[in-house]
């Protein structure tokens, strides 16, 4: 019997945002591939914003930094960087590998129907069904819509308040503890930059939160210089007990995926 066979629980591997847009490296995201390929994961979970479509950004609106974006290239960008890592994924997992494969659709997906929502004329001419996931197997959940898979609940971030109710919040819980409080459940999100990991243990369960939403090489400019120092990288989630949710948590940062891969 393997190790593999061994193994009590699934496995699932989660991907951060990635926030691909033109004009930017993605071998990252071929090593993804290669490496989702080489662990063969039961799930593959994207979090969200693989899009990251600047074209429809409301805060660069009629600022120099919009000049010469186009949707399309857009678009094209994002679904070049999902056709590499399938490729990667079928070259290093082989033909009889397929996984269960999950997008939870970020805010930066969302702008494509807040554009149609601010401009009616915008609607027919842009479109979720311009995005590539479904050509490749993906499962989509709205944004925001959250998806349970062997007892863990992932969406693009949990907008819950103290009282656990719905809250106007761009932005998710303040940290992993508080989500995972709050959601009485694991719980994985996206959305902000770094890795946040909390644990809570109760009388009769044990329940993990992450907050962990960037994989990617570039510097986001809104940062500043001080505030490109974060974790980015892919998660592992080994062993998973169905019933709660909890798992044995692996990181798998960007430095060993280059030196990995690159």
């Amino acid at each position: 019997m393997s190790r593999r066979d061994r193994e009590a629980g699934p496995k699932h591997l989660y991907i951060p945002d990635t926030q691909v847009k033109p004009d930017l490296p993605q071998d990252h995201i071929e090593w993804a591939g290669a490496y989702a390929g080489i662990k063969r994961p039961d799930v593959i979970v994207i979090g969200g914003d693989w899009y990251d479509m600047p074209s429809l950004s409301i805060y660069d609106a009629g600022k120099l930094a919009s000049h010469g974006r186009r949707y399309a290239d857009d678009v094209a960008s994002g679904s070049d960087a999902l056709k590499r890592f399938e490729r990667a994924l079928r070259k290093y997992g082989g033909r009889g590998y397929k996984p269960r494969k999950i997008v939870t659709l970020g805010n930066h997906e969302e702008r494509i129907l807040r554009a149609v929502e601010s401009d009616p004329k915008m609607e027919g001419k842009v479109s979720l069904s311009d995005l590539a996931f479904r050509e490749y197997g993906w499962t989509v959940y709205d944004f925001l819509q959250p998806v349970e898979i062997h007892g863990i609940v992932y969406a693009h971030y949990f907008p819950l308040g103290p009282n656990g109710r719905v809250a106007a919040s761009k932005f998710g819980a303040p940290s992993a503890k508080a989500q995972v409080q709050r959601m009485m459940r694991s719980c994985t999100a996206g959305h902000r930059q770094g890795l946040d990991v909390a644990i809570l243990h109760t009388p009769t369960a044990t329940y993990r939160g992450v907050i962990a939403g960037s994989y990617y090489r570039h510097d986001e400019g809104y940062l500043t210089p001080m505030g490109t120092n974060y974790w980015r990288g892919l998660l592992m989630c080994h062993d998973i007990d169905p019933r709660t949710g909890n798992y044995n948590l692996m990181e798998v940062d960007m430095r060993y995926m280059e030196r990995r891969f690159g």
